[in-house]
């Protein structure tokens, strides 16, 4: 690594913006913004995506059978996060934090505009830069967040509250407005307003760039000029190349989407192994940090499992939804991709209110390991409670209340709220010093493990009853909680200085 003082991003907003924002920096309104709009098209287009993958060709669809179109919809979301992790080390070493957000909201819009067109082909392409521009951009706004605050400050944790606010509006507000245009315009026309929004954002940020810390074009920790065009050209002859082989192979007729799917859920599962070994047998890794990586693997696993249940609210859960839910609360009809706002709208709703609780418990609040368990067993119960719903139909043609759905969506909305703030902390703690700047790397790896999986178990979908399907993976996410629960006193002992 070889950085001097010239290569860091110095650029601080001007010294006036520092309370401009709810007693907050200006620049994290700019950076909130963004996000709002980022969610706002990543999730109002997912709200869709697996809608539109199931329709038949004649309404516009992909004409894909409901397990293949969860399936197709969970290894995009597996691309996107294991992008990420290189989206990192891209900003730190080559781009720099600005920069890298900047290209990584132009090719998402560029990738919404591309669905937006009505062609399978445009399609792919559109998925495809969204997933490169997503694993460019979410990886470093959360880090630019960071550099608005001295370490010191305690404006900080309540900043990034703010901050994750955000990005819960955007999640609520996404899906309402791209899932009434999919049905009642088309679909294309939804994704049309995904890329309407991220053009919004990446307005707001160019705009309000001169509040944001971080913002001169060097990377934080530059590669010198010799190492780092060798860097560009492997890169950019690495992607020349995979694209060639896989052009190829998909003429050739071997790289079918099955296939596709399974190499993502191969990646995704061979990466985090090869990331956990490399930490535990480096020399730069102390006996004690050592011993801090053993609980965190117990941790990274009850993530992969509650996050596994999480993404099925915008595939396996939706198809539900649109074929055996009501869509029509108190005489108003709505589109069936509206229950996934309702994720988000929980989650806005719950975070200050559990925040206060723990708060006002001080020292008497759960462990961080019991916080995540309880999440993972209030997953596994959102999708338990399915059962009754489900099940006792002589055919298909069943239609449940919206409340048993939204039901669900509140039990998942308050597991994620008690486990991603609670995990996400917990990892900062106790990843290895030596790779520190990798923390947010190690998340996404089990938001990608979590995908990979959920990549192949969501090809069981209609080709088992729901109450199984649903019943079977809600008792294991249950399972899982309980046993994180039973390892406390261990983890308790173990994850020092995490409390």
């Amino acid at each position: 690594m070889s950085h001097t003082a010239t290569d860091v991003e110095p650029a601080q907003p001007p010294p006036g913006d520092d309370h401009a924002f709810f007693g907050h920096p200006r620049g994290l309104m700019t950076l909130s913004g963004l996000e709002v709009w980022e969610r706002f098209s990543f999730l109002g287009m997912q709200a869709i995506l697996v809608l539109f993958f199931a329709d038949t060709v004649a309404n516009g669809g992909m004409g894909m059978n409901p397990g293949t179109a969860a399936s197709v919809s969970a290894a995009y979301g597996t691309l996107v996060y294991l992008v990420s992790v290189a989206g990192g080390w891209l900003a730190d070493r080559i781009l720099g934090s600005y920069r890298a957000v900047l290209y990584g909201g132009i090719l998402i819009a560029c990738g919404h505009y591309a669905m937006a067109v009505p062609t399978a082909t445009m399609t792919w392409v559109g998925l495809g830069l969204i997933s490169a521009g997503t694993g460019l951009l979410k990886p470093n706004v959360a880090s630019m967040v960071g550099k608005l605050y001295a370490t010191e400050d305690q404006r900080r944790d309540a900043g990034f509250a703010l901050y994750y606010m955000a990005i819960n509006i955007g999640a609520f507000a996404g899906p309402l407005v791209t899932g009434w245009l999919g049905e009642h315009a088309s679909w294309h026309w939804g994704f049309s307003a995904a890329a309407f929004g991220m053009t919004l954002g990446l307005i707001q940020y160019v705009l309000g760039r001169r509040h944001l810390a971080g913002r001169k074009r060097a990377a934080e920790y530059a590669l010198a000029p010799g190492p780092m065009r060798r860097a560009v050209l492997t890169i950019a002859a690495g992607v020349v190349v995979v694209a060639l082989v896989a052009t190829a192979l998909a003429l050739s007729g071997w790289l079918t989407m099955d296939r596709f799917v399974d190499v993502l859920t191969l990646v995704s599962v061979i990466t985090p192994v090869v990331y956990f070994v490399v930490m535990f047998r480096s020399p730069r890794v102390t006996p004690e940090e050592r011993g801090r990586l053993r609980p965190y693997v117990v941790l990274f696993l009850a993530s992969v499992v509650f996050n596994f249940i999480l993404f099925q609210a915008y595939s396996t859960m939706m198809l539900l939804a649109s074929t055996n839910a009501r869509t029509e609360i108190f005489g108003f009809h709505f589109p069936a991709s509206w229950y996934a706002s309702a994720l988000g709208a929980f989650e806005v709703a719950l975070a200050p209110v559990v925040a206060a609780v723990w708060a006002r418990m001080g020292p008497r609040q759960p462990h961080a390991s019991n916080k995540i368990a309880f999440g993972v067993i209030l997953g596994g119960l959102s999708f338990l409670l399915m059962v009754l719903p489900t099940s006792g139909h002589a055919d298909d043609t069943y239609r449940m209340a919206a409340w048993w759905i939204v039901g669900s969506y509140l039990l998942l909305g308050l597991g994620d709220v008690l486990l991603e703030t609670s995990g996400m902390s917990a990892t900062t703690k106790l990843a290895p010093k030596a790779y520190a700047s990798q923390t947010m790397a190690l998340w996404f790896l089990s938001l990608a493990l979590a995908n990979g999986i959920q990549a192949q178990i969501v090809k069981l979908y209609g080709e088992v009853s729901n109450p199984a399907y649903f019943g079977v993976n809600g008792a294991i996410a249950v399972a899982a909680g309980v046993a994180v629960l039973a390892a406390a006193p261990w983890l308790k002992r173990t994850m020092h200085p995490v409390h």
